[in-house]
């Protein structure tokens, strides 16, 4: 199996220390000192920092026996069931006493630590669990329910930390470490990492992981948690089916990715499209898919490839639809481009708190490109472009709604016009802090009727607006 290789010899039993005797020769065991009862707590820190040093001592022994290259041509399942035999004969061999749950845990502990995430693997099964962020060696944080909460996991240390983080970046063929300090990445399960590593990092190696679900989220889904009401719904289907060009705009958390994610269900399958992201994490449920990410510089400080060249290279590869991760630069007039000239239907995802300043970021996106143009030119080029926004909000009780979904209309002069179809009004908060609110339609008639009615969808789309007002 693994080429074990001959494992290390059992240490000799540890001598007591010797007390000289009065002639300074030879010497008795000491006796040690009576100590204080211990209390129930430093009896438990005690146990952990006893099951602590173990697990090291045995991990130390397991690295020596195992033959890595061996290791590599053994699927997860073989390579953790060898490892678990290997940490079992070394505890026999060591004399080490553990209860059978001690066994149990040591041996999980290890084989996540070789092949997994090391203490995190079990908020990573965790489905109820949103981020999972990692201040140093001995703070891991949770989000859960729309709250951030302190767990009780820790890191041996800041190197065993390190260790798991250049495990993630370089599955996917990406680095962090004194020199590249920063890094983006993802997870087997398309969960988006970011790792900052000291000397940037101050108080030890930051991992933060936003998890995705299991379970694939819909917008059926989204009504039932109260994100949308079933008209608004069913008007965002409309949106997603008949080639609107959106902007899902919100702020950090709010769920932009998984409103993007629910969006694109409702292309047709047979349509093709590009998605351009920094870290691959959009799980598009069509056949016809082409999945690009961007890369970062090598160690010489070259090879690098923008969000802007993959946008730039998406009309070259004859795209119906480009799906652009994030817009956070200056690949924004590109995708504008791509808007006017035919790739109807595209989208991506912005940070921003309101559709108008969703707006207004894009419009400076456009500036950093370095463009000499015209305020009003790139306003009419915006205009044009972008169809609807859809805004995603994380309210202060942790729940996340669908506040707008806006039209863009045109402009007025120097000033694009936009017009609300859907809103979310807050009413107040009941006794446990949870938001109190309501989605409201406005009554007004989308301008893209007559899209909806050339992809044969005016009755959905008439019959959510119905239902909105009834």
């Amino acid at each position: 199996m693994f080429g074990r290789r001959s494992a290390p010899p059992p240490p000799a039993a540890p001598k007591p220390p010797m007390r000289p005797s009065a002639g300074g020769q030879g010497g008795t065991p000491e006796m040690p000192a009576a100590a204080p009862a211990p209390s129930a707590e430093s009896g438990v820190n005690a146990a952990d920092d006893r099951l602590s040093d173990i697990k090291v001592s045995i991990f130390n022994d397991l690295i020596d026996s195992v033959d890595p290259t061996e290791l590599g041509k053994l699927d997860a399942a073989q390579v953790r069931e060898e490892i678990s035999d290997i940490v079992a004969e070394i505890i026999s061999m060591r004399n080490i006493v553990l209860s059978a749950a001690e066994q149990q845990v040591v041996i999980a502990d290890i084989c996540n630590d070789v092949l997994g995430l090391g203490p995190l693997e079990p908020l990573v099964a965790r489905d109820d669990i949103a981020d999972i962020m990692v201040n140093g060696a001995e703070k891991v944080y949770i989000e859960t329910d729309g709250k951030i909460l302190l767990t009780d996991i820790k890191f041996r240390d800041n190197a065993q930390l390190m260790n798991i983080c250049q495990r993630i970046v370089s599955a996917v063929g990406r680095r962090v470490d004194e020199a590249s300090p920063i890094c983006d990445a993802r997870l087997g399960d398309g969960s988006r990492v970011n790792v900052i590593a000291p000397p940037l990092a101050l108080d030890g190696p930051t991992l933060t992981i936003r998890k995705f679900k299991r379970e694939k989220l819909t917008l059926g889904k989204l009504v039932e948690f109260g994100s949308i009401t079933p008209a608004g719904a069913k008007v965002l289907e409309v949106i997603g089916a008949c080639r609107i060009n959106v902007l899902i705009s919100g702020g950090t958390g709010s769920g932009k990715t998984t409103l993007l994610n629910c969006l694109t269900r409702y292309i047709d399958s047979g349509e093709r499209i590009i998605t351009c992201e920094d870290a691959a994490e959009l799980q598009l449920q069509q056949p016809h898919v082409v999945r690009l990410e961007t890369r970062p510089p090598n160690l010489e400080g070259a090879g690098s490839v923008t969000m802007r060249d993959l946008v730039r290279n998406c009309l070259r590869m004859r795209p119906e639809r480009i799906i652009v991760g994030e817009v956070r630069g200056p690949e924004a007039f590109d995708l504008l481009q791509a808007m006017n000239t035919g790739h109807d239907g595209s989208m991506g995802t912005i940070h921003a708190n309101t559709p108008r300043d969703a707006l207004s970021r894009v419009e400076n996106m456009v500036a950093m490109g370095g463009y000499n143009l015209p305020a009003k030119a790139v306003r009419e080029q915006i205009a044009s472009a972008v169809n609807v926004i859809v805004q995603a909000s994380r309210l202060r009780d942790g729940s996340r709604k669908i506040t707008h979904i806006t039209e863009v209309v045109g402009m007025e002069g120097d000033v694009i016009t936009l017009q609300d179809l859907f809103v979310f009004e807050f009413q107040g908060e009941d006794p446990a802090g949870r938001i109190i609110g309501r989605h409201r339609s406005t009554g007004l008639r989308p301008g893209f009727w007559d899209r909806a009615r050339y992809f044969g969808l005016e009755r959905e789309l008439a019959e959510a607006l119905a239902e909105s007002h009834a």
